[in-house]
C-alpha cells in the first residue's frame, strides 16, 4: 500500500496528530501503523484521565496556554461525541502552616493562566465539599475532571477513518528506508520513497 503519510503509533498523540492532518490537508492519504491488535493500548489507556485545568504551570509558558485551552477543548470535543466524562474538580490542601504561603502561589499562579473557577476555601468550606478530608486551606478548581482517554483516542480513530484515513493495527514497525527508485506506476513524483516495514 502507498500513503502520502504515514503516522507511527496510535496512542492518543498519534491519533490525534493523524487526524489533524487529514483535516488540514484532504486531498493527501494516510496511514496510522499501531503494533499492537488494538488503539491506545499502553500510556493513552492507562493514565489518570484527569483533564488538567493548567494550575501548576509558569505563567505566559505554552504548556499553560496548551493545558488551559486543552481543557476546554477537551470538554467541548466530549461533549460533541458523546463521550462521558466527569467536571468533580480538585481540591489542593493545606494541611500545615507553612504550605499556605505556596497554596496562594498556586492560587495566583492559576489566575495569571486563566484558569476558570479557582478560589481559595477555609476548613469548613473543605469539609463540606469533601468530609473525609481536612486542612487548614484549599485551592479549589471545579475546571478540573476525569475522562477516559482510550475513548478519547478511539473516536479521534473513528474521526481519522471518517475522513478517509486508514488504520493497521497488528503493523510493528520494524524499518524504515530510503527506497533506491520510484515504486513502478508511481505518479507522486517522489525519487525515494520511504519505504515502512513490519515483521511481516
Amino acid at each position: 500500500s502507498s500513503f502520502d503519510v504515514a503516522v507511527v503509533g496510535a496512542g492518543i498523540v498519534g491519533l490525534a496528530a493523524a487526524r489533524e492532518l487529514i483535516r488540514r490537508h484532504p486531498s493527501l492519504s494516510f496511514a496510522v501503523l499501531e503494533k499492537e491488535k488494538e488503539l491506545a493500548h499502553h500510556q493513552s489507556g492507562h493514565n489518570s484521565g484527569v483533564i488538567h485545568s493548567g494550575i501548576y504551570y509558569t505563567p505566559g509558558s505554552l504548556k499553560a496556554k496548551l493545558c488551559v485551552e486543552g481543557a476546554a477543548l477537551c470538554y467541548k470535543y466530549c461533549d460533541q461525541k458523546g463521550i462521558p466524562y466527569k467536571q468533580c474538580g480538585k481540591l489542593i490542601v493545606a494541611v500545615e502552616q507553612d504550605e499556605i504561603p505556596r497554596l496562594k502561589a498556586l492560587y495566583e499562579r492559576g489566575l495569571q493562566n486563566n484558569v476558570p473557577g479557582l478560589k481559595l476555601i477555609g476548613a469548613k468550606e473543605i469539609q463540606a465539599k469533601e468530609p473525609f478530608c481536612r486542612g487548614l486551606m484549599a485551592l479549589d478548581s471545579p475546571y478540573t475532571g476525569i475522562v477516559n482517554y482510550k475513548q478519547v483516542a478511539q473516536s479521534y480513530a473513528e474521526d481519522f477513518q471518517e475522513a478517509g484515513g486508514t488504520v493497521f493495527t497488528d503493523f510493528e514497525v520494524t524499518s524504515m528506508d530510503l527506497a533506491k527508485e520510484s515504486s513502478p506506476g508511481s505518479e507522486d513524483g517522489l525519487k525515494y520513497p520511504v519505504i515502512v516495514r513490519n515483521k511481516k
